[in-house]
């Protein structure tokens, strides 16, 4: 089964993205198909384009799913539906 990648764009102190960070930890704890990484929207000019005043934005495997807050049920359902396209 592939892993199911989400990453975080986000930004030194943005406490939006400290609560989208609690949140995703939250959902994924005892997920062991699910990768996690955490970047900086200066680290890629194309980000700071697409999203510069939409974080912290969440993909999951690069696609979009969610800017500003991360709600857990939909996460948690995103997380279910891409490891069902997964298998």
């Amino acid at each position: 089964m592939s892993p199911v990648n989400i990453t975080l764009i986000g930004r030194d102190e943005c406490h939006l993205c400290d609560d989208a960070r609690t949140t995703i930890n939250d959902v994924i704890d005892g997920h062991s198909n699910v990768e996690f990484e955490e970047v900086s929207l200066e680290d890629n000019p194309l980000w700071q384009e697409l999203y510069g005043e939409l974080i912290p934005v969440v993909l999951i495997n690069g696609e979009e799913h969610a800017h500003w807050k991360v709600e857990p049920d939909t996460l948690r359902q995103a997380i279910h539906d891409a490891t069902a396209l997964a298998s």
